[in-house]
């Protein structure tokens, strides 16, 4: 008996690990035991220490956007396994999983919403659909909200949260970086404002791609944002990263983002951006019209750009 409370003393016989209630969160950042109550009425940021809990579709919707204005489009395009992939999982699988976990037929949501009232198209990401990968659902489903906000003279808005391209879907998951790119460039002719929301992690083929092209690009505090990851370029280069390397301060400060933003001041400050590139009076026009008048557009460039910057390009 001796020997049996000698050897729990030191560690040799395994203990019962405590666990938290499913009530409550430990913080990530500075380890505060948070009432799951309390969190969700906050954001789901720390009251501690204001750190970001990763956050589904869904919230970004409720917090965003105007009570039940939103209405979905393109929810019918569903993924396939065309290549027939197969790693630790099948990818079929995989997407089976995912969709029975999200409730979603792939890692984007897309349709149309109000902010203070005013119509905007609204594409939100959910890393928890295989961590968030762009695959070809998720490029086409952007692809088409795109020529919507064409088509309706609408700003656009996007938030990401994903890992990358999706490597179950090869060469076609990459293709879609092109694709949503070319599309953004559409857009930006037909003098609509687009605003680039990039949460943690924001990485791989997204960063590359569309999450990176707003016209104002705009970061959640203490985001990952980047390409490779910290440790494979670490690897890579064979040196010590700068402190806070890749995180939305980081880049802010490096001029890879136009402003990092606290999640409970989202809202205003988009309708405030809307209000520069898109006030009111230019969505009633183009509304009428089927055109923005091309004085109006002079007045406030569709790129975001200050007419100084604008001038100094044209020259």
């Amino acid at each position: 008996m001796v020997d049996w409370f000698k050897r729990a003393k030191q560690g040799l016989i395994p203990q019962k690990k405590k666990e938290i209630p499913d009530l409550w969160v430990k913080c990530d950042s500075c380890g505060e035991i948070i009432y799951k109550r309390q969190l969700e009425r906050n954001a789901y940021l720390c009251p501690s220490c204001d750190f970001h809990f990763r956050i589904r579709a869904n919230d970004y919707i409720k917090l965003l956007l105007d009570e039940n204005t939103f209405e979905e489009f393109n929810q019918d395009i569903l993924p396939a396994d065309f290549l027939k992939f197969k790693a630790k999982k099948r990818y079929a699988d995989q997407l089976k999983e995912a969709a029975k976990k999200t409730q979603s037929a792939d890692a984007i949501r897309t349709g149309i919403g109000r902010i203070h009232g005013r119509r905007v198209v609204f594409c939100v990401m959910d890393f928890a659909f295989i961590g968030g990968s762009m695959g070809s659902v998720v490029g086409e489903k952007i692809s088409l909200a795109i020529d919507r906000a064409i088509e309706e003279k609408l700003p656009l808005i996007i938030i990401s949260a994903s890992g990358g391209a999706r490597m179950m879907e090869g060469a076609l998951s990459l293709m879609q970086m092109a694709k949503t790119s070319a599309k953004l460039t559409l857009l930006s002719e037909a003098g609509l404002p687009y605003i680039s929301i990039l949460t943690d992690p924001t990485t791989g083929g997204v960063t590359a791609s569309f999450a990176m092209l707003g016209d104002v690009n705009i970061g959640e505090p203490g985001a990952l944002i980047g390409f490779a990851g910290p440790r494979v370029i670490k690897q890579t280069i064979g040196e010590d990263l700068p402190e806070g390397f890749q995180r939305a301060e980081f880049l802010l400060e490096h001029g890879f983002l136009d402003a990092v933003v606290k999640r409970t001041e989202l809202r205003d400050e988009i309708t405030k951006i809307l209000d520069v590139l898109y006030p009111e009076e230019f969505e009633h026009s183009a509304a009428s019209n089927g055109a923005i008048p091309a004085a109006d557009l002079q007045e406030v460039p569709a790129t975001g750009l200050a007419e100084s910057e604008t001038e100094e390009r044209q020259n």
